[in-house]
């Protein structure tokens, strides 16, 4: 599988629209589209996570239950537009949805790694404020496929 981003390539800066205010943006989600997704798919997930030391896996986005056949998430999506049947977990925030990023100043560059995955499960059955570790345990043993891409960000 492979995902990227039109608003940045990987390993690239994340534009500022797509960071939260507080550090100057918009919070629009970020674009994303994936391919190859292998057969036998029932659903993805989806998450953006910020694995920095000082922000310590800080969940920027959560989504489960995407269809199989979507193969894009538009600029904005979060809280909009998702596919039918998809569903936003809380950010670390604490907000639902997408939380853009706004690393503390001063402590350089942050990466925020976006995964997609391909799951053998048409779908998760998780709360509105699951945690990543919980989000991962149940993604355990269901994983068909992955790709990540990686957008940088730092104030």
């Amino acid at each position: 599988m492979e995902i990227s981003s039109a608003a940045f390539s990987d390993k690239g800066t994340i534009p500022l629209a797509h960071v939260m205010p507080g550090a100057g943006g918009k919070n629009i989600s970020v674009p994303l589209s994936w391919s190859e997704v292998p057969s036998g798919t029932k659903s993805l997930a989806l998450a953006m996570v910020d694995p920095h030391p000082v922000a310590k896996n800080w969940v920027h986005w959560l989504v489960i239950n995407i269809p199989p056949e979507v193969r894009e998430l538009a600029a904005g999506a979060s809280r909009q537009a998702m596919p039918p049947g998809a569903v936003e977990l809380k950010n670390s925030f604490g907000d639902i949805g997408y939380g853009g990023p706004q690393p503390p100043p001063g402590t350089g560059d942050h990466p925020y790694v976006v995964t997609i995955y391909a799951l053998n499960v048409a779908s998760l059955d998780l709360p509105v404020n699951t945690s990543l570790a919980a989000f991962q345990k149940a993604l355990e043993g269901k994983i068909l496929a992955t790709a990540t891409v990686t957008g940088m960000f730092g104030r």
